[in-house]
C-alpha cells in the first residue's frame, strides 16, 4: 500500500486520496484510521479444511471499529463545509467514532442511541469525547428517524451512513485486501447490520477491478442475526432482538443498495443465530487469539455455515471482516466465558488447581 514520503501511514484520505472525493487538505480531520491487519488463521483447519481463512481485524482502528473509515471523510466534508456539528443515531460503534473525529475536529456532537440496547465500552467512548449522549426509549430505527428530521431543520450535519461520504470512506477497506493478498478473495464475509459495509466493500472491490489493480471480484457473503434480519425476512423488523447488538436493527438504511452487491456478486445474505455468533466469538478469541465484538463474529458464523452447507471448496480464499474490537462489549464476554477460579494464595493449590 502507498506510505507517505516518510513512511508513515497517515489515514485513508491521504494514502487513497485518487479513489475519493475531493476534500481541501485543510479540512481533513483523521487518527490515521486504516490499515488495518489481515489476520491469516492458522487454528481452524478442522472446521475448514484447505480452505485459506483471512480475518480483516477492523478492531485495529482508532476508536475500536470499521467506522472510522466514514467517519474520516463525513467529518472531514462537513469541517470543510463549515459545519460546526454533527449528529448520529447509534447501536454504539457509530457514536464512537463521531464524537471522536468530531472532538479532533472542534466540532459538537450529538448522539442518540436505544436505551439499554448500547454496550458499555461503546457508551463510555461516545461520553469520553465529550458528546452529548441521548439514550431514548424506543430502538436505532426510532433515533435514526428522529436524527433525519432533526437535520432538515438545524445546522448539523448526519453523519450515519445515509451520508454518502461514509461508504466511500469504508470501501478503502477492500483496496487493503487486494493489497495484502494482491488480488481479491473468493468469498469476502460481512455482518449485516445498516448494510453500509457490503455496500463498500463492493464498491471498493469494482473500482479497483477498474483500475486494474486486480482481475477478479469477489462474491459478498452477509449474515445478519436470526432475530434482526429483515433483509433475509423481506420485511423490516419492528422490534429486532440479538446478543449482537452492532447489527441490531431492523430496516437497514442501506438495505437496496447491500440486495444489489449481493445480487451483483453472486453472494448471499443469510442469517445465523445468536447461539452460532456467540461460538465463533469464541472460537476466534480462544484459538486465534482474536478479540471481537459479537456482531464480528457473524462473518465467521456465516463462513462455518457455508462451509457446512457444502458452498466452500478447498483452495477458496475466503476473508471475513471483524468490523469492531472486542472491549467494545466487555459484559458479553464475561457473561459468555467461565468465571475466573479463586484459590487460596498458596502454592500448592494454585499448582492443583492448574494441573500440575
Amino acid at each position: 500500500m502507498q506510505l507517505t514520503k516518510k513512511g508513515l501511514w497517515a489515514g485513508i484520505i491521504h494514502e487513497y486520496r485518487e479513489f475519493l472525493p475531493e476534500i481541501g487538505t485543510d479540512a481533513i480531520t483523521t487518527l490515521h484510521e486504516g490499515n488495518t491487519p489481515l489476520i491469516e488463521t492458522s487454528n481452524l483447519r478442522d472446521i475448514f479444511g484447505a480452505i485459506r481463512l483471512l480475518l480483516k481485524y477492523e478492531g485495529l482502528n482508532p476508536t475500536g471499529s470499521f467506522k472510522d473509515r466514514g467517519m474520516t471523510l463525513a467529518v472531514s466534508k462537513a469541517r470543510e463545509e463549515g459545519v460546526k456539528a454533527v449528529i448520529c443515531a447509534s447501536t454504539g460503534n457509530t457514536s464512537a467514532s463521531a464524537a471522536a473525529y468530531a472532538a479532533k475536529a472542534g466540532m459538537k456532537a450529538y448522539v442518540l442511541v436505544p436505551e439499554g440496547a448500547i454496550a458499555l465500552g461503546k457508551l463510555s467512548q461516545a461520553i469520553m469525547h465529550g458528546a452529548l449522549v441521548l439514550q431514548i426509549k424506543g430502538g436505532f430505527d426510532d433515533a435514526l428517524n428522529i436524527v433525519k428530521e432533526i437535520t432538515k431543520n438545524y445546522p448539523v450535519k448526519m453523519v450515519n451512513s445515509i451520508n454518502p461520504f461514509r461508504i466511500e470512506g469504508q470501501k478503502t477497506a477492500a483496496f487493503e485486501v487486494c493489497e495484502h493478498l494482491g488480488h481479491a478473495p473468493t468469498y469476502h464475509f460481512l455482518p449485516v447490520g445498516n448494510a453500509g459495509n457490503i455496500t463498500a466493500y463492493w464498491r471498493g472491490y469494482n473500482e479497483y477491478r477498474k483500475k486494474g489493480a486486480i482481475s477478479n471480484l469477489p462474491k459478498m457473503m452477509g449474515f445478519q442475526a436470526e432475530g434482526a434480519a429483515p433483509i433475509v425476512a423481506g420485511h423490516p423488523i419492528e422490534h429486532p432482538e440479538t446478543i449482537a447488538t452492532a447489527i441490531k436493527i431492523g430496516n437497514p438504511a442501506s438495505w437496496t443498495n447491500a440486495t444489489s452487491a449481493r445480487d451483483a456478486s453472486g453472494g448471499v445474505i443469510e442469517a445465523v443465530s445468536d447461539a452460532d455468533i456467540i461460538e465463533a466469538y469464541k472460537l476466534l478469541a480462544s484459538r486465534e487469539g482474536v478479540f471481537c465484538e459479537p456482531a464480528s463474529a457473524a462473518s465467521l458464523a456465516g463462513a462455518i455455515k457455508m462451509k457446512k452447507d457444502g458452498v466452500l471448496n478447498d483452495g477458496d480464499t475466503v476473508v471475513c471482516t471483524l468490523t469492531g474490537h472486542g472491549l467494545k462489549d466487555p459484559n458479553t464476554a464475561i457473561n459468555s466465558c467461565p468465571k475466573p477460579t479463586k484459590v487460596a494464595a498458596d502454592l500448592k493449590k494454585i499448582l492443583k488447581a492448574m494441573g500440575l
